[in-house]
């Protein structure tokens, strides 16, 4: 990174999700948006947000709530996915500003969902420009043949789980603590 600050937007999101199949007309909806702000210059993390989003097509099941704590009458106070993106462009910079996520997972339902809602994907084409899998360089720095779970990943590189698990917000920021642990490394990739 050529920039003086050069920051970078670590995102984790929670979708609705079932245990099992999907109700009848049901599909998987970002709820929210976990996002923390790493200044890759001064290696620390500077900011965290939370973006809650409304979803459209699908509700909140039980099983969703007992792994991300968030119900159904929390969401719905929260955003379109329209606004969600939005957000991200107008106050954290997206298709701007790097991003990275831990696996493939956040960005191709950013993707999925900005097609089925017709609404512009947020970080700027094409989809993969911007983007870093931070699981994928995880595991190649520390010469791992599977790529390891976040959780997991913390616990490789002696590092705290901090807040709850499956907690979009508390994931970005532990996602995050790993980008930096990368980048003390020397394993983190330079983005033009």
């Amino acid at each position: 990174m050529r920039q003086e600050s050069a920051l970078l937007n670590v995102i984790d999101v929670e979708a609705t999700c079932w245990d099992g199949q999907p109700p009848p007309g049901s599909v998987s909806e970002i709820i929210e948006i976990g996002l923390t702000v790493v200044d890759v210059s001064a290696r620390r993390r500077v900011s965290r947000h939370r973006v809650l989003v409304c979803p459209a097509r699908s509700a909140v099941s039980d099983f969703c709530t007992e792994l991300t704590g968030l119900t159904q009458a929390e969401v719905e106070r929260g955003v379109t996915f329209a606004d969600a993106c939005r957000v991200l462009v107008e106050e954290y910079g997206a298709g701007e500003r790097p991003w990275a996520s831990w696996g493939e997972y956040d960005r191709r339902q950013f993707v999925r969902q900005s097609r089925a809602d017709g609404v512009a994907y947020p970080f700027g084409y094409p989809a993969e420009r911007t983007h870093t899998n931070a699981k994928a360089v995880f595991a190649a720095a520390y010469g791992l043949r599977r790529k390891p779970g976040m959780d997991h990943a913390l616990r490789i590189a002696g590092l705290p789980l901090e807040g709850r698990h499956h907690r979009g917000e508390d994931d970005a920021w532990n996602i995050a603590a790993l980008v930096l642990d990368l980048l003390d490394r020397g394993a983190w990739p330079a983005v033009a």
